[in-house]
């Protein structure tokens, strides 16, 4: 084959996309830095022209008309399976709808209920010699949904970097391609505060050298970046590349010679942080992208020994329940892979799973520890499968222990001016 005249013959408008998606198509997009940002800042357009385009909604991190605005309902019926800032808007005003899933079999359930998609749009880097793209930043589910499309459409974007794993495309699998070179979005790097830096040394404890980690997104887990610098030898299998990931390999810390699964590399499913992250990946033979039904999937984390699961909550009740998606029943993110790396913690030989969770909020007004959830709130991570939760008053220890037991440990590392309270509604309730 020849890859240029191939290229040449499959290159094309954004015109000619939006022309190709009809009334009662599936739609499915790359996400989070792999956005097809070109594409997505004119799928508006297709307002009048066309009606219930259902759409697995990607997790923007640029505002787009067709999401934002609720004008486009009768046009797009979308989910979303994970919300950031302006997603959240899109959920108040009614333009999407919140899937509920876990990470590695989110996709298959999605296309189980609504087919496989008509159309899937992409974000790839520019064609090699050989005739291959790459999906360089994110294939949280776009590996599952690139397999299953009737048809690929793909922007060019050479502001994409090229990275290793399952990430490589071929020509023959793409449509139609269009070119656009379009910025990526950036994280920058988190200031944490002191009760990040708190809650991140007392998770550094239960760090051992040689230790295959998974970190989460925000202030408290890249403060647990932080508190790791004096350790050796770590290995990374995680859902999420972020800044603080550059910093513990820049430093030597993070090497990956100890993992027994995967090594020598990191494993992850996407990136998303500065530019000196998206440097670091670029055509890098240490670090290997993966599907989320990969890398997610409790029965593969579980292969790494010693694996230990770091995420953030936003309460915990006294028996250990993690809420960590929404606030009451307003949905504020999503499930993600947290209950996915939790569960494989579960099955890692010496595997542990740990939650960090501030205090309190609202200047000390809201304790993060309660006796009960708020009505309607989401509970992430059953309490049978969360091993430690952290605070910035201390740690407890969750796994092997009672109903009694979780409560005092609970109570323990609650905010001081909440645990006369905590104790009396856990009598209250009969909790111990």
């Amino acid at each position: 084959m020849d890859y240029c005249a191939e290229y040449q013959k499959k290159l094309t408008t954004i015109d000619a996309v939006l022309d190709s998606i009809q009334t009662g198509s599936v739609l499915t997009a790359s996400q989070a830095a792999n956005e097809p940002t070109a594409i997505f800042d004119r799928l508006h357009e297709l307002y009048g022209r066309v009606h219930n385009v259902k759409m697995y909604g990607p997790m923007c991190c640029f505002e787009h008309p067709f999401m934002m605005d609720p004008k486009y309902r009768d046009t797009f019926d979308i989910d979303v399976a994970f919300l950031m800032g302006d997603t959240r808007k899109s959920l108040a005003s009614n333009s999407i709808s919140y899937f509920p899933s876990h990470m590695h079999d989110g996709a298959q359930r999605w296309m189980d209920a609504n087919g496989a998609p008509d159309l899937f749009l992409c974000a790839v880097s520019p064609m090699d010699k050989h005739g291959y793209f790459t999906i360089p930043l994110c294939l949280a589910h776009e590996r599952s949904f690139f397999n299953a499309a009737k048809r690929v459409a793909v922007q060019v974007n050479p502001n994409l970097p090229r990275t290793r794993g399952d990430t490589a495309i071929h020509i023959s699998q793409v449509d139609m391609i269009v070119e656009a070179a379009t910025p990526l979005p950036y994280l920058p790097k988190s200031q944490p505060t002191e009760t990040d830096k708190a809650i991140g040394q007392y998770v550094a404890s239960l760090v051992n050298d040689g230790d295959c980690i998974q970190l989460g997104i925000g202030g408290i887990p890249d403060a647990a970046a932080m508190s790791l610098m004096d350790k050796h030898d770590l290995g990374l299998h995680t859902e999420m590349l972020t800044n603080s990931i550059v910093d513990l390999m820049e430093a030597g810390v993070l090497n990956n010679r100890k993992k027994n699964f995967h090594n020598g590399r990191c494993i992850c499913t996407f990136a998303l942080g500065t530019q000196e992250l998206y440097d670091m990946v670029d055509d890098n033979p240490g670090v290997e992208f993966y599907s989320g039904s990969y890398v997610n999937d409790p029965r593969i984390i579980g292969q790494n020994d010693h694996f230990i699961s770091v995420n953030s909550g936003l309460a915990v009740d006294l028996t250990g329940q993690v809420c960590s998606e929404s606030i009451g029943s307003r949905m504020y993110s999503g499930t993600g892979g947290q209950n996915d790396f939790a569960e494989g913690a579960s099955y890692s030989k010496g595997g542990r799973s740990v939650i960090c969770v501030k205090a309190s909020k609202k200047n000390n007004t809201i304790s993060s520890i309660v006796a009960q959830h708020t009505p309607g709130s989401v509970v992430t991570l059953s309490r049978n499968t969360v091993d430690y939760i952290i605070t910035e008053y201390g740690i407890a220890p969750m796994r092997g222990r009672s109903v009694r037991q979780r409560v005092e440990n609970l109570i323990a590392i609650a905010h001081p001016d909440f645990r006369a309270e905590l104790r009396k509604q856990a009598d209250e309730l009969h909790l111990w």
